[in-house]
């Protein structure tokens, strides 16, 4: 049935396959290379969204998620959740994800979007939401971060587009994409001399 709450669960279910499938086919060094200068990699944003997942939707509402991540303590690295270990397995990450996401739906599923909660790490003058709200947080979060991989994606073998079956892209052959290039960079340095 569809209707707001329907249709706001269904936007946090595309980005999390838009995310997912950035991974698909790559090498094991290729969803873990860093490339960007603060470290942004794929499997680290899965890694990171499963902690948003299991916060949000768990410990807000009050709903903990059976045997969290190691990583979800205090005393972490501030960005241990941003970058896989070599002891964490690619199968492990998007596993928990996988679980963490089948915790948060059922979350969705059983409350309604009026549904009040406290989110203990925001400040106290906004830390104070509803389920709706945080659905509208991490539909926010989650397409943010497929959007990082999709970039990220892009400069390991030029892959790109929005998810399977629907990569919402122009058509074009690679020449087509190399000439669109060439006017796009061209463009910055003719308004340089402008």
């Amino acid at each position: 049935m569809a209707g707001p709450k329907a249709d706001s669960h269904a936007y946090l279910r595309y980005a999390r396959e838009a995310l997912l499938w950035k991974l698909d086919g790559l090498p094991e060094y290729d969803v873990r290379r860093p490339l960007t200068p603060t470290g942004t990699n794929l499997l680290g944003l899965v890694k990171h969204l499963t902690g948003c997942e299991v916060g949000y939707f768990g410990d807000t509402f009050g709903r903990p998620f059976d045997d969290p991540p190691g990583w979800l303590t205090e005393d972490e690295d501030p960005n241990v959740d941003m970058w896989a270990t070599p002891d964490e397995s690619r199968e492990e990450i998007i596993g928990l994800y996988l679980r963490a996401c089948a915790h948060s739906d059922a979350t969705i599923d059983e409350l309604p979007l009026d549904a009040g909660a406290t989110v203990r790490h925001w400040p106290a003058d906004r830390n104070q939401v509803t389920l709706h709200q945080v659905l509208v947080h991490m539909i926010a979060e989650t397409h943010r971060h497929a959007g990082h991989a999709d970039i990220v994606r892009e400069l390991i073998d030029g892959s790109a587009g929005l998810r399977l079956g629907n990569d919402n892209m122009a058509p074009g052959d690679r020449a087509w994409w190399q000439a669109h290039w060439n006017r796009v960079e061209s463009s910055p340095r003719q308004a340089g001399r402008a």
